[in-house]
């Protein structure tokens, strides 16, 4: 069965960067379309980015547009979410998620993804 494994998390100072790793075992990764999630303490896990199977089309929610890059490597079955111009407000578990897609679509729905890894924390200062 399909396996995620996040990586990349970490403490890091308001206006820094990360990058954030998802290893994709287990199934065809190139038929899979991808997405990244955060939590928050008290909140509700919350869609943050989503590409197609392909990687041709990507989709950000409203509050990381400019900042966070979706992007996906079928050759090495990852993909990764650079996140740029952190603050505060991103301080959450991330959490990537995959689901089979039979066309380009992206989805941002988080009952809709089958798969998930268990997180990776990061913590932004100010």
């Amino acid at each position: 069965q399909v396996q995620l494994v996040e990586s990349g998390g970490g403490l890091v100072q308001a206006g820094g960067s990360l990058r954030l790793s998802c290893a994709f075992s287990g199934g065809t990764f190139s038929l899979h379309a991808m997405g990244w999630f955060r939590q928050a303490p008290g909140k509700e896990r919350e869609f943050v980015a989503a590409i197609s199977r392909n990687g041709g089309r990507t989709y950000y929610v409203d509050s990381v547009k400019g900042r966070f890059i979706i992007s996906k490597d079928n050759a090495k079955n990852t993909v990764y979410l650079q996140m740029n111009s952190l603050n505060s407000e991103d301080t959450a578990v991330y959490y990537c998620a995959s689901k089979f897609e039979l066309y380009s679509a992206v989805e941002v729905y988080t009952d809709r993804y089958n798969n998930w890894g268990q997180g990776t924390q990061v913590t932004v200062s100010s």
